[in-house]
């Protein structure tokens, strides 16, 4: 068997996987885009004039934009605690990194819900020891989001990251290290940078994961943080607008690939920066 035929039997099935499963699909909400309920761009010219649709892509993009920063600012200190700490330390983030991979999202959002409704857990607590008088408002609004989001995204944000302090160069740490830069030196001006492209890798695969999250917000934001993945199920389900659904899909889709090819093209080896 020659050896062109060989890798065509190898990626054969997954080019027809893709386009079974992910470009058909696809060009099916195209097509609807363009001819519900009537023949034309009409529904993208009112997804790009309907303020409803401008609010609700906004409060998107912040939620996404800040449950990135915190998932990767804590994704990095559990990553230098696992790749550096000594083995018990090692064990037990190995533990925390894994265990939540076993809990369904559902489970979670239900679980941060009875955490910090009203009389939940830790307004129960703030309570009974006098710290404040009537319960927080810490759920059904973006906070109670970012918070179940993060806490599902940080996992995916710590192998990028772990994987760029394991192939650092130990040597430059060293020579830093004779050349008299102190500890809170080194990390911030050599270890930090040298694990640049591993903090690039998780932001932009937490922050593409979150454009289309739905479980999470549905349930801690209670339908007062209605995200963009809500609102299109809600065009579908309840108020059937199948064809601005769909033009919403597909603007969504076209503006995480722009925003992946600029920064694909930004990050390619020889590019100037």
């Amino acid at each position: 068997m020659s050896q062109s035929l060989r890798t065509c039997l190898l990626i054969g099935p997954l080019i027809l996987f893709l386009v079974v499963c992910y470009l058909l699909p696809f060009l099916g909400i195209v097509g609807w885009s363009v001819t519900l309920p009537d023949p034309g761009l009409g529904q993208y010219e009112t997804a790009l004039t309907d303020p409803l649709v401008h609010s609700v892509a906004w409060r998107t993009l912040r939620i996404c934009a800040l449950v990135t920063v915190f998932s990767v600012i804590a994704a990095y200190a559990i990553s230098l605690v696992w790749v550096r700490g000594s083995p018990m330390q090692r064990v037990l983030v190995e533990l925390c990194i894994l265990i939540p991979f076993w809990i369904s999202v559902l489970t979670r959002a239900f679980g941060w819900l009875s955490l910090l409704s009203n009389r939940g857990i830790i307004n129960t607590f703030l309570q009974n020891i006098g710290l404040i008088d009537a319960p927080l408002t810490l759920v059904r609004n973006d906070f109670g989001v970012v918070v179940g989001m993060t806490h599902f995204l940080i996992p995916f944000a710590v192998f990028p990251i772990a994987s760029a302090m394991r192939s650092m160069d130990e040597r430059a740490l060293m020579a830093a290290r004779g050349m008299g830069a102190g500890r809170t030196r080194i990390f911030w001006q050599v270890f930090v940078p040298m694990t640049g492209n591993g903090i690039i890798g998780a932001a932009l695969i937490v922050f593409v994961f979150a454009l289309g999250f739905f479980v999470t917000p549905a349930i801690l934001g209670g339908g007062r943080s209605v995200m963009i993945a809500e609102l299109i199920y809600l065009r579908i389900f309840q108020s059937p607008n199948w064809g601005l659904a769909a033009a919403i899909s597909v603007l969504m889709m076209l503006a995480v690939g722009m925003f992946l090819s600029a920064l694909m093209r930004h990050l390619a080896p020889g590019t100037e920066r």
